[in-house]
């Protein structure tokens, strides 16, 4: 399922003061009633549209997870695992990419790559799978999918003469390449073997492919060789030939003793001059230091190349990265341009909604109308807390109530979350 505000305006963010995810119940309304959505974190901002994908309830695209392919040719001309991947609903959305490493390995040039083994995205390691969760939220998610292969008889890819096999892996991109500031989030998990790196990004390519220092890239990653509670943050170059660029990346401990193996909700803000980077609600990273500036697109992909960031899968290793929804709200300069002047005179942002407030995931809420204030759908006092919102802790004072689908869970005396 996908849903997208048809709103066209184009760039606006404000940055304003700390707003908690809690709230009275705001009525629910579609993305064609939204001039604008407005994002509660640690800074409060403003973008024109909304989309969301649902991987939850696929049980018609569900089939057995398909065999690795064991050619490198046969993983680059693999046909769509399911035809949820040849409808519109995705096909005007995302695309599946089968580029692969070779000729940038044939360049020995190490400054640019220094993979080791040879890579192909696939269409076989994209698909839907069923849940076998207890408890479980829906009943599938999009699995991306990573495979070191090796090679066994006469087939060698493209020319390679690597005799250590290959890896295949997963990546699909937006279609749209003109999101200028965005709120991009995911429920996911990564599981699997040593060697592997699951990522939500935006992406900019340098004008030449060994421009390295002109890419414009804000990376949520996941190695699968480090710790299973480190997360690496990074706006991107974050090395040179020289030396590696301290102040481009973190790597940071997920909160609360959680491990990206576990469901986890994470989320990317780039706004003017920031990145900033939560999980489960709790913001873990903020970079200033060289943020995208242009329209990029925004990227998931999951892959191993036996580089030095990746690491070397050993044979017959797999990992894969669970998702289970995306939803974003952004801004883009595909539209018919930017609504000037402060977001207080409502300048072509009558009615304010929100994403992070409402009680149905994916569906917004309406926060402000024309006439102002909040428009509760309830009294005041059926205050409720969204999913992954605060709802207790040492000087709480917000909402207790969690949301229809979550409870209130301990993280530690200070802080409770609704999961």
């Amino acid at each position: 399922m996908m849903t997208m505000s048809t709103w066209p305006w184009g760039l606006l963010v404000t940055t304003g003061y700390l707003i908690n995810l809690t709230f009275a119940a705001y009525p629910l309304t579609t993305d064609a009633n939204c001039h604008c959505y407005k994002t509660n974190a640690t800074s409060t901002n403003y973008f024109r549209q909304h989309k969301f994908f649902d991987f939850r309830n696929l049980q018609q695209y569900a089939n057995t997870p398909p065999n690795p392919i064991s050619t490198f040719e046969g993983n680059a001309a693999a046909p769509p695992t399911s035809s949820y991947f040849d409808s519109n609903q995705w096909k005007d959305n995302w695309g599946i990419q089968t580029w692969n490493n070779t000729e940038l390995m044939r360049l020995n040039n190490t400054d640019v790559n220094d993979a080791t083994v040879p890579m192909v995205n696939s269409f076989n390691n994209i698909y839907i799978e069923r849940s076998s969760d207890r408890n479980a939220n829906g009943q599938t998610y999009l699995v991306m999918r990573t495979v070191r292969h090796s090679l066994d008889g006469p087939s060698t890819p493209y020319g390679s003469n690597s005799s250590s096999g290959f890896q295949s892996s997963a990546e699909f991109e937006s279609k749209l390449t003109s999101y200028q500031f965005l709120s991009l989030r995911m429920l996911a998990r990564t599981r699997g073997s040593p060697g592997a790196v699951t990522a939500m990004f935006t992406y900019r390519p340098p004008p030449q492919p060994q421009q390295l220092a002109l890419v414009q890239e804000a990376d949520l990653e996941i190695r699968t060789q480090d710790p299973s509670n480190f997360v690496q943050y990074t706006n991107q170059p974050a090395w040179n030939s020289t030396s590696d660029i301290k102040e481009a990346t973190r790597n940071a401990s997920m909160p609360s003793g959680r491990k990206w193996s576990d469901w986890a909700f994470y989320r990317m803000d780039w706004t003017p001059g920031q990145s900033t980077w939560f999980v489960n609600g709790v913001e873990a990273c903020k970079i200033n230091f060289q943020a995208p500036r242009d329209p990029s697109q925004v990227m998931f992909n999951v892959w191993s190349d036996g580089g030095s960031w990746s690491g070397i899968m050993g044979q017959g290793g797999k990992a894969e990265m669970q998702v289970q929804w995306i939803e974003m709200v952004y801004n883009s300069t595909e539209a018919s341009g930017p609504v000037t002047g402060p977001w207080g005179d409502k300048k072509g942002c009558v009615n304010i909604c929100s994403i992070d407030e409402t009680t149905q995931l994916g569906t917004p809420v309406l926060i402000s109308n024309p006439n102002g204030g909040n428009p509760p759908a309830n009294p005041p006092n059926s205050c409720i807390t969204a999913k992954y919102g605060q709802c207790n802790g040492k000087n709480w004072n917000g909402c207790k109530t969690c949301a229809s689908g979550s409870a209130c869970r301990y993280q530690n005396d200070y802080y409770s979350q609704c999961l």
